[in-house]
């Protein structure tokens, strides 16, 4: 009998708890997400199974020495993972669309707008409810979410705020899951149906020669003006170099499919060992899932309200929907702005002029990043 209780006080159900049961919960609710409604599924079905793992009770499989504890330390705590992936992410990155159209920049910078709201919103946060108490490297950090870039998330918080670094990464990559419910509503909001109809004109041809000297210009211009941003710039722009000389097809093969798998898989699993209950369940976690919301919010609409500003001042109309693409949601972003377009306008197809402010607020998150290491780091 003493072993039969011996072994039944060793089990799960001895000693689960209600709050890792409720986060084992909502990993499933991850997992159908991406299964069911193919919201990111590269990315939640890691990060939902790794939470589960990291729910177990007795095995301790995300501490120090468990599985997702010793892939946690390999690449997410000292910030190589997401660097990694920005090496994935340039290689499959067409910047051409902003080298046509080099104004639509600007949406991708305004799209940032969000992150800085919410760095102040999360100190004010800290002033009205007791129970939550943000330092400055936690606002900058939680403030990165409005970005909607996963990586670069990942990479700030690792730097500025370790032990939120769950909430905040769980907060950047749902947001990004989100997109095609999160941003129709706003869009449709601070738009007519004649400017969601409206034309743009062709893209230019951009040349060889452009594609190849955008990556270094940029590395350049990166290192001479924001060095605290040359890590995930660096990158970003490596990837899309090997990408665009067209003499190292292998490695940007490698970078494009092998290398961005592997990480994306190692990652995921490392994220989601952040969502055991015992570290996530707080009025903190609430609160930076609030704030993410809302800075994902703000970046869409100032992106929109840009381009209606620029339409103003410019000869040559943009439709204003391509400004909420300016969050680093690549591509899903820019294929949401193509949808909405199409409602109104059957023939009016969007996809390559919101790739521009897309691939733009990629840049423009690594930048924002590199601003608020360089000014709270």
């Amino acid at each position: 009998m003493n072993a039969f209780v011996t072994l039944f006080q060793a089990t799960g159900v001895a000693n689960i708890t209600l709050g890792a049961a409720a986060m084992i919960g909502v990993c499933l609710v991850l997992i159908y997400l991406a299964i069911a409604k193919g919201f990111e599924p590269l990315l939640l079905i890691p990060i939902g199974f790794g939470g589960i793992l990291a729910n177990v009770p007795v095995a301790d499989i995300a501490g120090p020495e468990g599985f997702l504890g010793i892939i946690y330390q390999m690449g997410v705590s000292n910030g190589l993972f997401p660097l990694l992936i920005f090496v994935g992410v340039g290689a499959m990155t067409d910047f051409g669309p902003l080298l046509g159209n080099p104004k639509t920049a600007l949406l991708g910078a305004a799209a940032q707008f969000g992150i800085f709201a919410t760095l102040l919103g999360a100190l004010a946060l800290s002033q009205w409810v007791p129970s939550i108490d943000f330092s400055l490297q936690d606002a900058a950090a939680i403030g990165i979410i409005g970005g909607a870039d996963g990586p670069t998330a990942i990479f700030l918080a690792s730097k500025l705020s370790p032990e939120l670094l769950g909430a905040i990464a769980v907060a950047a990559y749902s947001y990004m899951a989100l997109v095609p419910i999160i941003q129709p509503p706003i869009m449709k909001l601070l738009t007519t149906p004649a400017e969601r109809a409206l034309p743009m004109q062709q893209l230019r041809e951009v040349s060889h020669l452009e594609r190849v000297l955008f990556p270094i210009v940029v590395l350049l211009l990166c290192i001479a003006l924001l060095p605290d941003a040359t890590p995930l710039v660096g990158a970003l722009m490596f990837g899309n170099l090997l990408n665009e000389s067209g003499v190292t097809d292998r490695l940007s093969d490698s970078a494009k499919n092998e290398l961005i798998n592997i990480v994306t898989i190692l990652l995921g699993l490392a994220v989601g060992s952040k969502l055991a209950a015992k570290t996530f369940l707080s009025a903190e976690t609430v609160g930076i899932l609030s704030l993410g919301l809302v800075a994902f919010c703000i970046g869409t609409a100032t992106g929109v309200l840009l381009a209606k500003i620029m339409n103003r001042l410019s000869k040559t109309p943009i439709n204003p929907l391509i400004g909420a693409a300016g969050v680093s949601a690549v591509p899903m972003a820019a294929r949401v702005v193509n949808k909405i377009g199409l409602e109104e306008n059957p023939q009016n197809y969007l996809l390559m002029h919101a790739m521009g402010p897309n691939v733009a607020g990629v840049l423009g998150s690594a930048v924002a990043a590199g601003v608020l290491l360089a000014l709270v780091g």
